[in-house]
């Protein structure tokens, strides 16, 4: 009597998803420290311009840099959660089945665009990494790795999408 063999299951393996949320932890944590650095940093600037009337010149650059990597690194967050503003006029009109594959698609498209601007991100900051900011001794380059660095993880998020379907709508939405 013949044993049938079982079948291969669709799920993708599972250390892909650990190392993607490890990723997710980490681009957080350096959220929440880009976010910290420019508060402190902007506030240092204001009290001490109106309250003593005196300057750091390097805060505005620390700042803005701050500001360039909280934004840019929370970017994948956003598309991991599917928090991000979308026109589903079409999709909603569709049958379920065929919404799903057309966001699915649209999630692997999205995903070779991140991966072009993750590209392309990563060539400009070695272009003008020899190229320092005016008051501080660091490269301008370090203003585009946060842009790198989010459309990578944004370009994983959404093959995540493309493969499994996109999260589960939330309630409570903003409308």
């Amino acid at each position: 009597m013949d044993q049938a063999l079982p079948l291969a299951t669709s799920h993708p393996p599972a250390w892909p998803l650990r190392l993607l949320g490890l990723a997710d932890r980490a681009v957080t944590g350096l959220v929440l420290a880009a976010m910290a650095a420019m508060v402190v940093v902007v506030s240092a600037q204001v009290a001490l311009r109106y309250g003593l009337n005196r300057s750091l010149d390097w805060a505005d650059e620390i700042g803005r840099l701050g500001f360039v990597w909280s934004v840019f690194l929370a970017i994948p967050l956003g598309v991991r959660e599917g928090s991000h503003i979308g026109i589903d006029l079409l999709v909603d009109k569709l049958p379920a089945a065929a919404g799903a594959q057309l966001r699915r698609a649209g999630a692997l498209l999205a995903t070779v665009l991140m991966a072009l601007i993750a590209w392309a991100a990563v060539r400009v900051s070695l272009e003008q990494w020899d190229e320092l900011m005016s008051t501080v001794d660091l490269s301008v380059g370090w203003f585009i790795v946060p842009v790198a660095i989010g459309a990578a993880l944004s370009a994983l998020h959404l093959l995540r999408i493309a493969v499994q379907g996109p999260p589960a709508a939330r309630t409570g939405s903003a409308e």
